[in-house]
């Protein structure tokens, strides 16, 4: 694996804390401590063997306090930020003659208190965000307007994630519990239902059986409030087979120290999860998919996924990054060092070509 790094001050001295890649065109947006959305292109410097670089191209500023997070949507052209304050904005991309713009499509005012995560549904028609007001939202985006307001979280609402099949809604909170929401439609009319999700599973704790099986005993899955991060960002995988869910803190008595860790949960069992990912030294803070699917290295060789095709993501602590594949257990890269302080959002970038499972 070849690599390099592009360092810059892309906000001044203030923190950088959130990033998404268009995955159209690979333009790079970063949010920050400044206010301020920032659009860069992106050269991986593959072709003539040379290191990475990035060229600025404009800036988006409308917000009035600090910028949590940002997402495009699936099809490219509209831009969804949270920020500090309940503040949610919609951009839309607008063709012009002399090349393509963003305007402020939606300002979308519910939120009492900072916005800390949001994600797309699959058709970009509605979104979901989280919040410190202890909330979750699923918006209306042409409407502008709440759809359903999800408020069963006691504590941060730190990360939220859409199912890609749009059966669940996920959620993932600093009261130590990840909420997965059904969708259960209601009838609005005789010919048109209306979306509505309900809580089906808390995640919480997982039962440890003693050695001798005389005991049992209940542990938290997720670090408490202490954990020195606002961010718990989740992630479906692409195809939607499992959710991947950080802030792990494992522990198995009569061991007294946990294990930082991030958990598989199938999508048909979320009672306890499906698998670990211990070994960080530091709590995951976040995780994300590479939304392509890769042929399997082996043929005969599906993982511990028993996937017919191989999915690739990022595992964020607060000092480094783990990328794995479905086909391995341990992962398949290490990054660490890279950063002076505590990591908060990562993104992967599209590449044009895409190989498709089987291919």
């Amino acid at each position: 694996m070849k690599g390099g790094t592009v360092q810059i001050n892309w906000h001044g001295t203030k923190p950088v804390l959130t990033l998404d890649f268009h995955p159209i065109s690979g333009l790079l947006a970063t949010g920050g401590a400044d206010f301020d959305i920032k659009l860069w292109l992106i050269n991986s410097g593959e072709a003539q063997k040379k290191i990475p670089t990035s060229t600025y191209q404009n800036s988006l500023s409308h917000h009035c306090s600090a910028v949590n997070t940002l997402r495009f949507s699936k099809s490219g052209d509209l831009l969804a930020s949270g920020a500090d304050g309940g503040e949610l904005i919609v951009w839309k991309l607008h063709s012009t003659e002399t090349g393509q713009t963003w305007k402020v499509l939606k300002n979308l005012s519910f939120h009492r208190k900072d916005i800390l995560d949001l994600q797309w549904s699959p058709d970009g028609a509605f979104l979901i965000s989280g919040s410190v007001d202890n909330s979750c939202i699923i918006w209306d985006v042409n409407k502008g307007s709440v759809h359903q307001l999800l408020d069963s979280h006691f504590h941060y609402v730190q990360g939220v994630a859409w199912d890609p099949l749009t059966k669940y809604v996920a959620s993932l909170s600093s009261d130590r519990t990840c909420r997965v929401y059904m969708n259960k439609p209601q009838l609005k009319t005789k010919a048109v239902e209306k979306m509505n999700y309900v809580c089906q599973h808390v995640i919480a704790k997982t039962e440890h059986q003693s050695a001798d099986d005389s005991k049992s005993s209940k542990n938290h899955l997720f670090h408490d409030e202490t954990l020195p991060s606002f961010f718990r960002r989740l992630a479906w995988s692409p195809d939607g087979s499992f959710l991947l869910v950080p802030a792990g803190s494992h522990k198995i008595p009569p061991a007294s120290d946990a294990v930082n860790t991030a958990y598989a949960f199938s999508r048909k069992d979320f009672s306890r999860p499906a698998l670990m990912l211990p070994g960080a030294s530091k709590p995951v803070v976040a995780v994300r998919f590479c939304p392509m699917a890769f042929s399997l290295r082996e043929s005969d060789s599906a993982g511990f996924f028993k996937l017919p095709y191989r999915l690739i993501f990022a595992v964020a602590t607060l000092n480094s990054l783990y990328i794995y594949d479905t086909e391995s257990a341990p992962p398949i890269a290490i990054l660490a060092g890279l950063h002076y302080a505590a990591i908060t959002d990562i993104a992967c970038i599209c590449c044009r070509a895409q190989e498709r499972p089987g291919s």
